[in-house]
C-alpha cells in the first residue's frame, strides 16, 4: 500500500505555547495510519514560531489531505494548519 507525505505548518494560538507539547497533542491525536516523520520550528514574526512537520498517511484517504487538516485543527493549541506541498510515497 502507497503511503502519501505532507508537508504542512502548523500555527499555534500562542506565542508562549510551548511547541513540544504541542507535538505530543498532535501525535496523540492521529488515528491509525497516519505518522508523523518529522518536525522542527520555524519562526515567523514577533516570537510567533510554527511547527513544520512531515505526516505521512494511507495513499486511499478519501478527501486528501482535507482530514488530516480538520483533526489538527481541533487539537488545543491549534488556531491554523498550512498544507505546503504533497508527495507519493
Amino acid at each position: 500500500m502507497a503511503r502519501v507525505a505532507v508537508v504542512l505548518k502548523v500555527y499555534p494560538n500562542s506565542v508562549d505555547l510551548d511547541l513540544k507539547d504541542l507535538l505530543k497533542r498532535i501525535e496523540a491525536s492521529l488515528p491509525e495510519g497516519y505518522k508523523i516523520e518529522g518536525h522542527g520550528e520555524e519562526p515567523i514574526a514577533f516570537g510567533l514560531k510554527a511547527l513544520k512537520m512531515i505526516i505521512t498517511i494511507p495513499e486511499e484517504t478519501e478527501g486528501g489531505t482535507e482530514q488530516l487538516e480538520t483533526l489538527l485543527k481541533g487539537v488545543d493549541g491549534v488556531e491554523e494548519v498550512e498544507v505546503e506541498a504533497v508527495h507519493r510515497m
